[in-house]
């Protein structure tokens, strides 16, 4: 296993928390832990918490690359959702019931989230103002309408419909044509929460290593992690490692690595108020590479898109953290959704690497049926809510407890594959093209051509299950 260093390029979240916090040491020497877990991000800290609660005895160690929340973890969008728009997804994996109780859970830990960042004193902007999943072309009107339908048949009723000037209005703008509610939605300040949850952890007893690049990781039992500065022996070994986890053989036909782009504006609360998006909505249009777009507590605007790049081979290059190019056309969505706002200055932008899993939804089990190797990667795009519950299903794997978590549906699943490189990659990117033209068409008011149609139907699935 080896896992690259991270770039320096910081996202805001991230450079906004850093300032007086000391790192971590690396790890120098030779260790010894019950569990060892790789990758400080959300998965990785949840699962360290959640195994000291069940046993403070236990020895936990995580290793991080980078510092904690220098992953995905400190770059995403802080949009914290349920599974509820991946409803029928969840439902061709294991059944009704299960599927719906799934998606049960998957709400109500978004209310646990606030519970715990308010009894651990951690400060990540929570804010519950519901999810806007809306249509900005004719083309995606409707788009959530069968998940809406599947719920209702169901006996549940998770989504708000709303008039379309009603989503206009919300939105603050005019370019929202329709769209439904999820009330139960909330944001944080993603880099904010990780480092809470890197002190909480500290304060517990977990043990944590930044800067510390594991370079290879043996399958025998007991494995053995071995990094630039020493090693490390454990009994069982949890790899949170997000979209680096593609270059485990065992992982890589199950994980395609995409990337995520973010632009932040200026602080402009007063011209918020002035357009109407005052109420902290999460906000998606319903394009196949999704724009992603929500305010901040001191009135910015974080409009982000997925999808752009595609790395070859489960590799991270270091333009995922930045790239101009896409970054500009990032910006040109958020002016075209918010012309009113036309002079607003863009003052930051970064990107990072989504682990996308073929159905969007994670991939939680052990490495090759290994007992003591255990993973919890795939999240894409959605783990911010997602891995407060995975950290109880590894945590629970890790101490092998028999469970409701340990026997959830999502664990050991049989991961649908990805063809191999480089068809793969070259596949991706005949597909990508194809997205591109066919929503510039619809969003130009034009019919997408038959052969753009039918490639665009050959992506992953996104956050949403859409018609």
């Amino acid at each position: 296993m080896s896992l690259s260093a991270a770039a320096p390029h910081r996202s805001y979240w991230l450079e906004e928390v850093l300032p007086g916090e000391e790192e971590f040491p690396s790890l120098i020497g030779d260790d010894r832990a019950d569990v060892a877990i790789i990758g400080g991000g959300l998965v990785g800290l949840w699962t360290a918490l959640r195994i000291k609660e069940r046993d403070p005895a236990c020895d936990v160690v995580v290793l991080e690359q980078d510092v904690c929340g220098g992953g995905a973890s400190g770059r995403n969008g802080g949009f914290v959702m349920s599974w509820w728009p991946k409803l029928a997804s969840l439902i061709r994996l294991c059944g009704r019931d299960d599927a719906l109780a799934l998606a049960r859970v998957s709400e109500a830990v978004i209310g646990e989230l606030g519970s715990y960042l308010e009894e651990h004193a951690i400060e990540a902007a929570f804010r519950r103002g519901g999810w806007l999943w809306t249509a900005t072309s004719q083309a995606q009107m409707g788009a959530w309408l069968p998940v809406m339908r599947l719920c209702e048949e169901l006996g549940v009723r998770p989504f708000v419909p709303l008039e379309g000037d009603e989503v206009a209005r919300r939105t603050g703008s005019p370019r929202h044509l329709a769209g439904v509610l999820e009330p139960s939605v909330a944001t944080v300040q993603p880099a904010a929460l990780v480092r809470g949850l890197r002190r909480v952890a500290s304060e517990q007893g977990v043990r944590i290593f930044e800067r510390t690049h594991v370079r290879r990781l043996t399958r025998r039992r007991p494995p053995l992690l071995l990094t630039p500065g020493g090693r490390v022996r454990a009994e069982k070994v949890v790899i949170a490692t997000n979209a680096w986890a593609a270059n485990l053989p065992e992982l890589h036909l199950a994980l395609v690595v995409i990337s995520s782009d973010i632009v932040l504006t200026e602080p402009i609360p007063e011209r918020l108020r002035e357009i109407g998006w005052s109420g902290g909505e999460a906000i998606t249009d319903s394009q196949i590479m999704v724009d992603y777009y929500r305010t901040t507590r001191d009135g910015r605007i974080a409009f982000g898109k997925g999808g752009w790049g595609i790395a070859l081979a489960g590799r991270v290059p270091a333009s995922f953290d930045r790239h101009l190019g896409r970054a500009r056309m990032v910006a040109g969505d958020l002016r075209r959704y918010y012309p009113a706002l036309s002079d607003v200055r863009i003052v930051r932008d970064w990107g990072g690497p989504i682990d996308r899993s073929p159905d969007s939804l994670p991939l939680i089990g052990h490495l090759g049926g290994r007992e003591h190797l255990i993973y919890g990667v795939g999240w894409s795009g959605n783990g911010v809510g997602p891995s407060v519950l995975a950290g109880k299903i590894l945590a629970a794997l890790a101490l092998d407890a028999d469970d409701e978590f340990s026997r959830l549906a999502l664990v050991d699943r049989p991961p649908l594959r990805f063809p191999p490189e480089p068809v793969r990659f070259l596949g991706a990117h005949i597909v990508r093209q194809a997205i591109v033209r066919k929503e510039r068409a619809e969003n130009d008011g034009r019919p997408a051509s038959w052969v753009d149609d039918q490639l665009a139907k050959l992506a992953p699935a996104g956050i949403e299950d859409k018609k």
